[in-house]
């Protein structure tokens, strides 16, 4: 099935599960993401990727993570204890199955942002 959305729609669903995301981190004392409208183009860049491949596929939260480190590796990011942009590394360049659940969590609530504007 093809939805098709503007990119103002795309990048309105994108910012609500950026909120949702980071409301979640900060539920577990995580207060590194930062708002939307100060998120770097990268970040709101991969949310708007994620929102159209969840649109566009029947996605489940392991393909929506296949998704975005298929795009993160073709970007240069490597695994990495700490996240850092400049040097492109990541603690979730990793396999769906390897990340702790509270990583998994973030998949599922992006999965279920998005489903809801089906």
């Amino acid at each position: 099935m093809e939805i098709v959305m503007s990119r103002v729609t795309l990048e309105k669903v994108a910012e609500i599960c950026h909120n949702v995301n980071k409301a979640y981190c900060e539920s577990q004392n995580d207060f590194s993401q930062p708002t939307w409208e100060e998120a770097p183009e990268w970040q709101k860049s991969s949310a708007i990727n994620g929102v159209r491949f969840h649109l566009e596929n029947d996605v489940t939260p392991e393909m929506s993570h296949e998704n975005w480190l298929k795009q993160k590796l073709e970007e240069g990011w490597v695994y990495g204890k700490v996240k850092d942009a400049e040097a492109k590394t990541h603690p979730c360049i990793m396999r769906y199955e390897e990340l702790p659940k509270y990583q998994r969590t973030k998949d599922s609530l992006f999965k279920s942002v998005v489903d809801s504007f089906k």
